[in-house]
């Protein structure tokens, strides 16, 4: 059912207007990526929090690659729902659209995105610690735990933002200057609490765009947001999509 503030949100999406587009887990929640943190997300005796670490890594690189080599086979099993697809479809209808994603799942390239901000990392790409060369790998299951660079030899890590890590300044710089010029701002299946990800709302509010939360519960950003939509991602963005090309055609 199309709404009215459905409605009045596609006729915001200009086709020369800039859109910015965070996501958070939710997406992925609904596509059956499990979540790997709290209460349900331990594996073996392990939480995320104590795995997640340069220094867990430095203490055991086997036993954290093994915990990645079970989440990508988990990961694999998953596809790319609805929401994913209209958000690549975006991508392709607006030239000045950013997909900004603290997801490491791989699920929005899947989905056919090109122009995508992982700040969090991807976890099927590995990074040499000595040569810093990001290289994608889709082994499941890995042949070799721990994986060797193919070029020197050394013990490749997950490329992942750990706890405790600073996101890549270039991927915050360029969700920064985004954020800073758009138009619109989507902000979908995240609280948007945790920083510099939660500055990016903030960001973009101040200088004039509109912000858009699609998530099935209440945030505290709710209050902050000019449409706030309760539901999935994967059944909201379509809508929008649908409701856009009426528009269009009409």
């Amino acid at each position: 059912m199309i709404t009215e503030e459905i409605r009045r949100v596609a006729e915001l999406m200009e086709p020369g207007g800039a859109i910015v587009v965070l996501t958070g887990a939710g997406i992925s929640a609904e596509s059956g990526v499990p979540t790997f943190r709290g209460p349900g997300g331990l594996w073996r005796q392990f939480r995320a929090e104590d795995l997640a670490t340069p220094e867990a890594f430095a203490r055991d690189p086997k036993l954290v690659w093994e915990w990645y080599d079970w989440r990508r086979g988990l990961i694999a099993k998953v596809e790319p729902n609805p929401g994913h697809r209209t958000l690549a479809r975006w991508e392709a209808r607006f030239p000045e659209f950013v997909l900004v994603t603290q997801n490491i799942d791989g699920l929005h390239a899947r989905a056919g995105s090109k122009r995508i901000i992982e700040l969090h990392g991807n976890i099927w790409k590995t990074r040499c610690p000595e040569e810093g060369l990001v290289a994608d790998n889709a082994e499941v299951p890995l042949k070799a735990i721990p994986p060797a660079c193919p070029s020197c030899g050394a013990m490749l890590r997950p490329h992942i933002v750990w706890f405790g890590e600073p996101l890549d300044p270039a991927d915050i710089n360029q969700a920064w200057a985004a954020s800073s010029r758009c138009r619109l701002m989507f902000i979908v299946g995240t609280s948007a609490v945790v920083h510099p990800a939660a500055s990016l709302p903030a960001l973009a509010g101040r200088a004039g765009a509109q912000i858009i939360e699609i998530n099935p519960e209440p945030t505290p950003l709710s209050p902050y947001a000019n449409f706030s939509f309760r539901g999935k991602a994967g059944e909201i963005l379509p809508l929008l999509d649908e409701t856009l090309s009426k528009i269009s055609t009409g």
